[in-house]
């Protein structure tokens, strides 16, 4: 009988699946509503950390695939000179980076919804102009990255927790120019650095992915079977001129470092990507991570599938649970159109991720209209542990 891992795996291989690989997802932000949730699966849950056992809980509970979002922690990382000072007051945290090349400052708030799902957004990033990004570079140049023991072991412990039942994928920081947008100066600086000053901002990047590939190369070290570089891509953010200026030859290194450890390399997109896709079917990475459909997204599976060509896969959000779901009818056509675009299903991997305005009865009612379109998983049932 073919394993739920091997399945997985064959679809990365561009071979037919026996069924369509569903699989699920949870996070402290994407987390199921408790409201009418088995008390043992409440009880198993508990408080939800990032890169804990949830996701594997989760996907179980349901009968469904595993890719299990863990991390590296395979890898260490420590300071020399660089110190920050943090402090705390309710919800908002501001630290202070002491670096060689001067100081930055960032403030963030966490933001908590009345279900329990917690996120944090920056109201302040650590770069407000070009001045800033010596020091930016800075930070990175200071760090040591060391191959970490306990990590190792703790990677092995998870890959062998998830067993024959899917894949443990190790998250890494996206692009560059990705984690400018998103953690380091947000979109309008970066748009005035990318306008006033590109060489530095160029030199800055250079910096940062030389400290990402240090990492990488001790994160495959460990037991992970996927790399994903968490780029949150968008083109609400960057346009694919900038993406085709900074990140083609940026994610072949990544890919082809994965590819000789005998991993699989995914570049997350959860956003506004359909003008990307070109461009990532340039790459030599394996799949397209949050593939987002309408209406969060802007591109269909079908469409995505022509764009992308015949090498990359799709791992794509269901996207009904985050919609209105009055209608149970039009979910199921939804979810029907969805897998049929993706058929014969050689390159397509379906996500449910949690979503906690959602009781487990609407989400169980999606899990069951993805297995009645897409195969039952002819191994386990749901609720097993």
């Amino acid at each position: 009988m073919t394993t739920p891992r091997e399945n997985l795996l064959n679809v990365f291989r561009h071979k037919r699946p026996e069924w369509l690989p569903v699989v699920g997802h949870c996070d402290p932000y994407n987390q199921p509503s408790r409201e009418g949730m088995a008390p043992a699966l409440a009880a198993a849950l508990g408080e939800v950390h990032w890169s804990d056992e949830s996701t594997v809980k989760y996907s179980r509970h349901l009968g469904l695939d595993i890719m299990d979002w863990f991390g590296m922690p395979a890898a260490r990382v420590t300071r020399r000179q660089v110190t920050v000072e943090c402090r705390t007051e309710g919800d908002v945290t501001t630290c202070v980076w002491h670096t060689p090349a001067g100081d930055l400052r960032e403030v963030s708030q966490v933001c908590r919804d009345p279900t329990g799902a917690v996120s944090s957004n920056w109201t302040e990033h650590l770069v407000k102009g070009p001045q800033d990004l010596p020091a930016l570079a800075a930070i990175f140049e200071d760090e040591v990255i060391e191959r970490d023991p306990q990590g190792i072991e703790r990677t092995r412990q998870r890959r062998r927790l998830i067993g024959d039942d899917g894949l443990l994928l190790g998250t890494m920081a996206g692009t560059p120019l990705g984690m400018m947008f998103r953690v380091y100066s947000g979109v309008a600086t970066l748009a005035y650095l990318w306008a006033d000053a590109p060489e530095a901002l160029r030199d800055c990047f250079a910096v940062m992915e030389a400290n990402h590939m240090r990492q990488l190369a001790v994160g495959l070290q460990s037991d992970i079977d996927v790399v994903v570089g968490v780029d949150d891509t968008s083109t609400t953010a960057i346009s694919p001129a900038m993406f085709e200026a900074c990140n083609l030859a940026l994610t072949d290194a990544r890919a082809d470092a994965a590819h000789a450890a005998g991993k699989l390399y995914f570049h997350h997109s959860c956003g506004l990507i359909r003008d990307l896709l070109p461009l990532y079917r340039r790459t030599r990475m394996d799949a397209v991570h949050a593939f987002t459909v309408p209406p969060i997204g802007n591109v269909t599976v079908a469409e995505g599938r022509q764009r992308l060509g015949e090498r990359i896969v799709i791992v794509a959000g269901d996207g009904q649970l985050a919609g209105p779901m009055d209608d149970r009818a039009a979910v199921r056509e939804n979810i029907r159109r969805m897998i049929a675009e993706a058929a014969p299903g050689d390159h397509f991997v379906l996500g449910v991720t949690a979503y906690p305005n959602r009781t487990m009865e609407q989400t169980e009612f999606v899990v069951d209209c993805c297995r009645e379109f897409g195969g039952p998983r002819p191994d386990r049932s749901r609720h097993d542990q």
